[in-house]
């Protein structure tokens, strides 16, 4: 026996000679129809648009008679990395002006030099009363510098400083004492130190 197809007549319905009601599809197949015309809708707009093409004109043009510049063989250093070469002795003075370590201010000691690579420095303040000092240390290197600052029971400061920035640190002394200074460089440097009553 034949299934049946397609809805129920409403009981009251009349059905003309030769008519037959509408065909629905199953679920499944108009899931699949529709997933075919979304992809077939979305490669045909992906070719469309595959040739165009998007050009911009903003009005500039090179200059017609401006010849290429020659092609570099070596490159040329950067221009920073000669500011941390240290200065000779006759320069000494303006970097200490420009690295605002010079004579401006009232210093109680202040020490600075050029120094050779694996050179020592070595200084020594007065005794200095009771208080709170602020010592700056700056150097000018291509490698850092170390610094050692002592009173004499024990190390203040002890400090391998980047060359290029200046550094500040704050002593506390309890009791009047000396302070020593011991400056060492792996490279070629000029160094400064300086204190001034805080």
């Amino acid at each position: 026996m034949a299934a049946l197809q397609g809805p129920f007549p409403r009981p009251h319905a009349v059905l003309l000679p030769g008519h037959r009601p509408p065909r629905k599809l199953p679920l499944r197949t108009r899931v699949r129809a529709a997933v075919v015309l979304w992809t077939t809708a979305a490669l045909v707009a992906g070719l469309a648009l595959t040739g165009c093409e998007y050009t911009y004109d903003d009005g500039w043009r090179p200059a017609q008679d401006v010849t290429a510049a020659p092609s570099a063989t070596r490159a040329e250093p950067n221009s920073d990395w000669w500011r941390d070469d240290p200065v000779d002795e006759a320069r000494l003075d303006d970097w200490l002006e420009q690295s605002q370590m010079g004579a401006g201010l009232e210093v109680v000691h202040r020490g600075y030099g050029l120094l050779q690579a694996l050179e020592v420095h070595s200084g020594a303040t007065a005794v200095l009363p009771e208080g709170t000092y602020v010592l700056a240390l700056v150097c000018r290197s291509q490698r850092r510098v170390n610094f050692t600052v002592r009173n004499d029971d024990a190390t203040l400061v002890n400090l391998s400083l980047r060359c290029g920035s200046r550094r500040e640190n704050v002593i506390y002394l309890s009791d009047e004492s000396a302070l020593t200074f011991r400056v060492e460089a792996q490279s070629a440097a000029n160094f400064a130190y300086r204190i001034i009553h805080g």
